[in-house]
């Protein structure tokens, strides 16, 4: 499906982002490990996540959806039952190593796998845990990719120290940790977003937190809880850009998870001197929330690397974006985990800046953009990839003459709606 993007005047209005894409997972997850209902409202029906409900149904578990209300009732983390079939966890790459620490725990086999692009995704980095924990795994290309089969049960906690800042390497070998008696402790080099460790403890478990070392108490009694899922921080991160650079822009997003590992993007877009403020700040299950208010603005180049990558690693692509009608360079480096998502993002979103005539060069872990002031419409192809695809429409809303986004469907893994939203703000 192509998507016409015609030059915007100005934005303006209100708008409720869809929840939060890994708190949705995490709750479907979490709801079916632990005993009695667990109910979910704004859940996000993106494909990603309903991928996470087909495995979870397929491992016995009774999931009920209701538009955006999803119901998950459960005997704990003795429910979940051997599977008849190979689990699809589609484009998602969260569904597939999270769901791997889960298998890991559990005694029966299974076998995971998903879409093309998926099967070429690292899955050693969470294989590698795994199996030092005691689960049988095997897998292609020497146990790095899907698809991945796993026999479960009878895990040893371990003391495992990442070798990269991940949340979903985290995740996958806490969850491994619930099924093992003991402590499992996860060691990051820099502290990856911490929705998991926040969403354990509310479902009762035991977590401790010191600096970038999380440690996980095994067999805990997880009881079903409401959760209430905040607007996607990296959703609206895509209208939070187009507000900056379309001039004569306010826009005004409610109930917004701000968790201050996901909010790297917003402090970077604040350095560049971009006019973003924060009200009515709460907590909903563990998690901070507010509402965020966004004004045009002239932004300046910065420098992004660093410790501040995790907190902003998916929201790269429209910050690229930015740093095309910024003032001055902006420099992106330390970013090569670009390179392992839905597509090569640091080729294909230099690629995009290129066909908007922007001055970008590449390296090995990021890219330079040379900031105009100024972009030209253009088709832009999205490598199927649902946040390169967001980018290039928001590029199309600020430059000159119209810009066409090829394969736009794939912006329904993240954003249902997402054009149908650009519209309505366009005044």
């Amino acid at each position: 499906m192509d998507e016409k993007i015609t030059p915007a005047k100005r934005l303006q209005g209100v708008i409720n982002v869809p929840g939060d894409k890994s708190i949705s997972h995490r709750s479907i997850m979490l709801g079916a490990l632990s005993r009695g209902e667990t109910e979910v409202e704004n859940f996000l029906m993106g494909e990603d996540c309903l991928s996470t409900i087909r495995i979870i149904r397929a491992l016995g578990v009774e999931v009920l959806v209701d538009n955006n209300l999803v119901a998950i009732r459960s005997d704990g983390l003795e429910a979940l039952r051997e599977p008849v079939d190979v689990l699809d966890a589609g484009n998602s790459g969260t569904t597939m190593r999270l769901m791997s620490g889960i298998l890991a725990g559990s005694p029966f086999y299974a076998v995971i796998t998903g879409d093309d692009s998926l099967r070429s995704r690292p899955m050693g980095r969470v294989i590698r845990p795994l199996l030092e924990m005691g689960a049988e795994i095997m897998a292609r290309n020497n146990n790095l990719l899907a698809p991945i089969a796993i026999k479960g049960g009878n895990l040893r906690p371990i003391n495992y120290e990442s070798p990269v800042a991940s949340a979903q390497v985290k995740s996958a070998v806490l969850l491994a940790g619930l099924f093992a008696p003991g402590c499992t402790t996860v060691i990051e080099p820099n502290q990856s977003r911490d929705h998991t460790e926040r969403m354990l403890r509310h479902f009762g478990a035991r977590v401790a937190v010191d600096g970038t070392q999380v440690t996980v108490w095994g067999k805990p009694g997880l009881t079903g809880k409401k959760i209430i899922v905040p607007g996607d921080i990296s959703s609206a991160m895509f209208l939070i850009v187009a507000g900056l650079i379309v001039k004569d822009s306010e826009i005004v997003l409610p109930n917004v998870g701000v968790n201050p590992t996901r909010t790297g993007a917003l402090q970077v877009l604040k350095a560049m001197g971009g006019d973003i403020t924060l009200h009515n700040l709460r907590e909903i299950n563990g998690e901070p929330i507010g509402d965020i208010k966004v004004r045009s603005s002239g932004l300046k180049g910065t420098e992004i690397g660093g410790a501040i990558i995790p907190y902003l690693i998916d929201e790269i692509p429209v910050l690229a974006v930015a740093a095309a009608l910024a003032e001055g360079d902006t420099v992106i480096s330390d970013a090569g985990e670009l390179r392992h998502k839905e597509s090569d993002r640091i080729a294909t979103v230099v690629k995009m800046l290129r066909a908007f005539g922007a001055g970008v060069e590449e390296f090995t872990d990021g890219f330079v953009v040379h900031g105009a002031n100024k972009i030209t419409g253009a088709v832009s192809e999205t490598s199927a990839d649902h946040r390169l695809a967001m980018s290039a429409a928001v590029a199309g809303l600020a430059a000159q003459g119209d810009t066409v986004v090829r394969g736009a469907e794939c912006v329904h893994i993240s954003y249902p709606g997402f054009f149908n939203t650009l519209k309505k703000l366009a005044v």
